[in-house]
């Protein structure tokens, strides 16, 4: 243990935010969590904990319910939003499951108070867990309807002022169109904040992006699917897009 412990690489970031979407923890699956995918998920951020990194996580909730898609149908917009939410702890919860099987303390913080489930979010309480090197997931969004997890992420991320916000996503960056449908799609290796909004690049919600200008807050887009991926880009290795000015 101690002979890799000194082979461990330098990490570039001390403390990060990492931002997942609901549908990753789907696998093959249409529908809701598959076991297996969260595991492997769980097991790349323990990877990342191993190297002494803080970690904060949110995670979204289109897997369950994704309240958008609930107001397109015809349900209240707040309403939908609230369940989204509740969405969003569900996966929280499952997540830290995982971990903790892995050896890993985990703490979940939910922007809507249940004291029996989770704990409620309180910045300090939150940053101590971080300085005892806990895992903290960030569940419920920011507490508010009409905000995404991108932005609930985005501004848990300055509150505990992360070093850089990680998205993993199914590619392994930004591209200037979707790869999956464009073979000539490009990849880019960095791009600003006013270019992801100005090009609609999709990386986060315009709200996100904006904040996270705002904050000097950099974005760094990489593939969840690759085995390794989120350890090898703290050290410096892999593909992937870096957001900043």
């Amino acid at each position: 243990m101690a002979d890799e412990d000194t082979n461990q690489p330098e990490v570039a970031f001390k403390r990060v935010m990492l931002k997942i979407s609901g549908e990753a923890l789907m696998g093959d699956l249409g529908y809701g969590l598959h076991p297996p995918t969260v595991e492997r998920i769980a097991r790349e951020v323990q990877s990342v904990h191993n190297l002494g990194v803080e970690i904060c996580m949110v995670i979204g909730g289109g897997n369950i319910f994704r309240g958008l898609q609930g107001s397109a149908q015809g349900m209240e917009r707040t309403t939908a939003d609230y369940m989204g939410m509740l969405a969003t702890v569900m996966n929280a919860l499952a997540m830290q499951s995982a971990l903790e099987g892995l050896g890993v303390f985990t703490r979940v913080v939910s922007a809507i108070p249940m004291d029996q489930v989770c704990e409620p979010y309180i910045r300090r309480r939150a940053v101590r867990h971080l300085e005892k090197k806990r895992v903290c997931i960030f569940a419920a969004g920011t507490g508010n309807p009409y905000f995404t997890t991108d932005t609930a992420a985005t501004l848990r991320a300055s509150e505990m002022r992360c070093e850089a916000i990680f998205k993993g996503t199914k590619v392994d960056g930004v591209y200037d169109k979707d790869p999956v449908k464009f073979s000539d799609a490009k990849r880019y290796d960095r791009v600003t904040y006013d270019e992801v909004l100005q090009k609609h690049l999709g990386v986060m919600d315009a709200s996100a992006i904006a904040l996270a200008r705002d904050n000097n807050l950099p974005i760094i887009v990489f593939s969840l699917d690759e085995p390794g991926g989120f350890k090898g880009i703290l050290a410096g290795q892999g593909t992937y897009t870096t957001v900043h000015d």
